[in-house]
């Protein structure tokens, strides 16, 4: 058996694996993680006791017939996911006393599947900026440069993975919320098609947007966890078709010579890239040509009025989230700032939204039919320090610091394509995502992809190994 100070070395799959074969128990990696020192701001809410009590249940059950790769694996859970009886502040101090009767799917479904969680992990306010600096916590960094941002909205989530908190864990994108923080610390995030994870029970995304997905150190590890998240619930108004075999499968056939497409013109706004965005991308792509695939410049597939139109439908979904009452004045300002420009917006003027962007999104599924997967930077600047985007007082300049930082993750919301960010390039020490975009409902494909150039470079350094994460005495 290995020593308890190394069991984080293993991915979540090698854990998983290490229960099956009686080397590990459930209690044991629980009582583990739940000693991790969380210097990264990883929770808003820590469950340690709640998530050993579930182990332990676990261990003393023993491993069930037809269980899963990852049962017993622990994980936390998004501060966005209502959980029933554990306080759920929605990143926000207007509901720092929230707690919720119910659990939603991904709650419900992590449980079922035997994960228990160790906490709700960290986000800003409903999830809309792209960096976790809430007030109902200290903000979430990336553990390669603790002045840094880790990004967001699964700002928690990414943080704790890459430092060692969690060895795995969801994530939710909007417009980018689990690929940006994928990017910002390391690691793999994947935005799954639109349908693949059901939002039940609350349906309060009218637009689309947003789904449900992991954040792992490796794609297989993703791969995993998106077995364990997808499928759809009586009631769904829409789902993708289940894959032909579990996705981890995916991630050992190979893909065969495919057709990439690639671009690097920002898709939201005219905005300077970094130097490592670019090198990250060109890297990328001559990794994808000496695996044998053909690599083809094309045109951005989305006009910029699709993004301006996406921000009508992002203010709007802003305002229906936020509280009506005497708790708004607790608001980010930010958050005022969208649910205003949100409120202002007519029900046909958001009827409207929707549906340019579902020709927008029909538009690029056409142009971009021909081609297997899509090539682009995730981000188009490292990860800034804390509070470098965040402008309290000038919102539409925090919003606008957002968007250049930004201008590729929301393309594939819109469209409802499948996303991987993966952690290929480093820049003085900080982490550099490139993005790949698969076909609708084509995860298999993308995963089989993604673990194909995985597979093709030296392993990814996390940040523990490399000494800048702390560890517990």
């Amino acid at each position: 058996m290995r020593r308890v100070s190394e069991i984080h070395d293993l991915t979540a799959l090698e854990q998983g694996a290490a229960i099956a074969r009686g080397e590990l128990t459930p209690a044991d990696l629980a009582e583990h993680y739940a000693s991790r020192t969380d210097d990264v701001g990883a929770y808003i809410t820590p469950t340690p006791e709640l998530g050993i009590e579930h182990a332990h249940r676990l261990t003393s059950q023993g491993r069930p017939e037809g269980a899963g790769p990852l049962w017993g694996v622990p994980t936390g859970i998004k501060d966005l996911h209502p959980t029933k009886g554990v306080r759920t502040t929605f990143g926000s101090a207007a509901f720092a006393d929230h707690v919720p009767s119910f659990s939603d799917n991904i709650a419900l479904t992590l449980e079922a599947a035997g994960m228990p969680s160790l906490g709700k992990t960290n986000t800003p306010e409903f999830g809309t900026p792209c960096y976790t600096e809430p007030d109902v916590a200290p903000p979430a960094v990336t553990p390669w440069d603790r002045s840094r941002i880790a990004g967001g909205s699964s700002g928690g989530a990414a943080a704790a993975v890459a430092a060692g908190v969690l060895p795995i864990a969801p994530g939710s994108d909007g417009g980018g919320s689990i690929r940006i923080p994928a990017s910002c610390c390391g690691l793999v995030g994947l935005k799954p098609s639109r349908g693949r994870i059901s939002p039940a029970p609350l349906y309060g995304d009218t637009a689309g947007l947003s789904t449900a997905g992991p954040i792992a150190r490796t794609v297989r590890d993703a791969a995993a966890l998106l077995d364990v998240l997808a499928g759809r619930r009586v009631g769904d108004p829409y789902w993708a078709p289940p894959p032909s075999a579990p996705f981890v499968d995916a991630c050992e056939r190979t893909p065969g010579r495919l057709r990439i497409a690639r671009f690097i013109e920002p898709v939201i706004v005219e905005t300077k890239i970094h130097e490592s965005s670019r090198t990250a991308w060109e890297r990328a792509s001559q990794v994808l040509t000496d695996l044998g695939h053909e690599v083809e410049d094309i045109e951005v597939p989305l006009p910029r009025e699709a993004m301006r139109t996406f921000s009508v439908a992002w203010s709007a979904l802003a305002a229906i989230s936020a509280p009506g009452d005497e708790r708004a004045e607790q608001l980010r300002p930010i958050t005022r700032w969208l649910v205003a420009r949100g409120s202002q917006t007519s029900g046909p003027e958001l009827a409207q939204a929707i549906g340019h962007l579902r020709r927008h999104a029909a538009d690029a599924l056409t142009r971009l039919a021909p081609f297997d997967a899509v090539l682009t930077p995730t981000l188009a600047q490292l990860p800034p320090p804390v509070g470098a985007l965040r402008d309290d007082e000038d919102p539409a300049r925090d919003f606008a610091q957002q968007s250049a930082f930004t201008p590729y993750t929301s393309a594939w919301n819109v469209t409802g394509m499948p996303a991987i960010s993966l952690p290929l390039h480093r820049h003085d020490g900080l982490p550099v995502g490139v993005m790949l975009a698969g076909r609708p409902a084509e995860e298999e494909l993308l995963l089989s992809l993604a673990a194909q150039v995985e597979d093709s470079l030296p392993p990814t350094p996390v940040a523990w190994a490399k000494g800048v994460s702390g560890r517990s005495e």
